[in-house]
C-alpha cells in the first residue's frame, strides 16, 4: 500500500522521474473510470496488521494506566502518555503505520489533557478548598487555559516528530474541549455554548481551506490534513444550525423541513464547490429525522425511515456517480480568484 506522499518521495529520491508518476496517475484515472483529485484519498490502514497493533497498543495502554492509577490518577496518566509516545517512536515513525499513528497520537493527546486537567485544575481547586478560598473560579479558569496552552504545545511537539495528518485536527478538538470544560465550569450562560461551536467551527473550516488551497491537485500530507479538519469542522458548522432550527424537538413540521432541505442545498454546493464530502455527511443525520419525523407526524410510523433512506440514498448516490460533471459545471461559474483556490479540475 502507498500513497501518493509515498510516490512524490520516489520522485525525490530518483526512483521514478516526474513523467513517469504522472503517466502511472493519468492510467490509473482512466482505467478506473474516476477523477483521482476528486476521490478524497487518504490513508487509513494499510492492511489486518495496522489493528493487530492498535489492539495491542490499547490493551497495553489500558494496563499501563490500569497499574499507574493504583499510585494516582496523575501517575496513571503521566505513565499513559509517555508509553504513547514510546510507541509511536516505533510504530508511526520507524514502521509508518497509519492506524496505529491515528489511535496513538489520540492516546498522546488525552494523556497530555488528562495529566494537566488532574494537576491544574482538579488539584489546583482541591488546594484551594483546603485552604477555605472562597472564589476559586479564578483558579478552575487558570486550570483550563493552562491545559489548552499544554494541550497545544503537545500537539505541535507530535506533530514536529511525527508528521501524522490528523495532527492538526486533534490539536483544534482538544481546544474545543478545552473551551467547552472552561465555559462548563463558569457562570456564563449555557445559551452561548451553541454560538461559540459554531465559531469555532467556521475558523476550523477556515484553517481546513488553507491547507486545502496549498495542495489543490491533492497530491501531499497537506491534503490529509486539510481533510480532518474538514472532518473535525462538520459536525461544529452543522449542528448549532440545526439545533438552533428545532430539528430534534421530535416533531417537525413542513416549514423545517423545507428549510432542511434548502440548507442541505446550500450545503451540498459547498461541498462540491470545495470537494469535500465531509459537510454532507455530517448534515445527513438531521435531514433524515427530519424527514422521518414528518412522516410520522403523518401516520407513516412503520415505514418513515425507509420511504426516507430510499429517496436520500438514491439522490447521493446519484450525485456521487456525478460528482465530477457536477464540480466541473459548478466552477465554471466562479472566477478565478476563487477557483484558484479550489481544488483542480481534470
Amino acid at each position: 500500500m502507498y500513497t501518493d506522499e509515498d510516490l512524490n518521495s520516489a520522485v525525490k529520491e530518483g526512483i521514478f522521474t516526474e513523467d513517469a508518476i504522472s503517466s502511472f496517475r493519468s492510467y490509473i484515472s482512466k482505467s478506473q473510470n474516476v477523477t483521482l483529485v476528486d476521490e478524497e484519498n487518504f490513508r487509513l490502514i494499510s492492511g489486518f496488521n495496522d489493528i493487530f497493533v492498535v489492539i495491542a497498543c490499547l490493551l497495553l495502554l489500558t494496563s499501563v494506566a490500569w497499574l499507574g492509577s493504583a499510585i494516582s490518577p496523575i501517575a496513571a496518566a503521566i505513565i499513559f502518555t509517555a508509553t504513547s509516545w514510546g510507541l509511536a517512536e516505533f510504530f508511526v515513525r520507524k514502521r509508518r503505520m497509519a492506524l496505529p499513528a491515528i489511535v496513538l497520537l489520540i492516546a498522546f493527546i488525552s494523556g497530555v489533557m488528562a495529566t494537566s486537567v488532574s494537576f491544574f485544575v482538579n488539584l489546583g481547586i482541591g488546594q484551594a478548598q483546603q485552604m477555605n478560598i472562597e472564589h476559586f473560579e479564578q483558579m478552575r479558569v487558570f486550570g483550563f487555559i493552562t491545559t489548552a496552552v499544554v494541550s497545544i504545545a503537545a500537539t505541535w511537539l507530535h506533530w514536529r516528530r511525527f508528521r501524522v495528518p490528523i495532527t492538526v485536527a486533534v490539536g483544534a478538538a482538544s481546544l474545543v474541549l478545552c473551551l467547552m470544560g472552561l465555559l462548563g465550569t463558569s457562570s456564563l450562560d449555557s445559551q452561548w455554548l451553541t454560538p461559540i461551536l459554531f465559531i469555532s467551527g467556521l475558523l476550523i473550516f477556515a484553517l481546513a481551506m488553507y491547507w486545502d488551497a496549498s495542495d489543490t491537485l491533492r497530491q501531499t500530507k497537506r491534503s490529509d490534513v486539510a481533510f480532518w479538519l474538514h472532518l473535525l469542522s462538520a459536525p461544529l458548522i452543522v449542528h448549532p444550525i440545526f439545533t438552533t432550527l428545532g430539528i430534534l424537538s421530535g416533531h417537525s413540521t413542513i416549514l423545517q423541513v423545507v428549510l432542511v432541505i434548502a440548507l442541505y442545498i446550500v450545503i451540498a454546493f459547498i461541498s462540491i464547490a470545495i470537494d469535500r464530502r465531509a459537510l454532507m455527511v455530517s448534515s445527513l443525520i438531521y435531514v433524515l429525522y427530519a424527514f422521518s419525523a414528518l412522516l410520522r407526524n403523518y401516520g407513516l410510523v412503520s415505514l418513515n425511515f425507509a420511504m426516507t433512506g430510499v429517496i436520500i440514498g438514491a439522490i447521493l448516490l446519484f450525485l456521487s456517480a456525478y460528482w465530477h460533471t457536477a464540480r466541473t459545471f459548478l466552477i465554471r461559474y466562479f472566477p478565478q480568484s476563487i477557483s484558484g483556490w479550489l481544488p483542480a479540475l481534470r
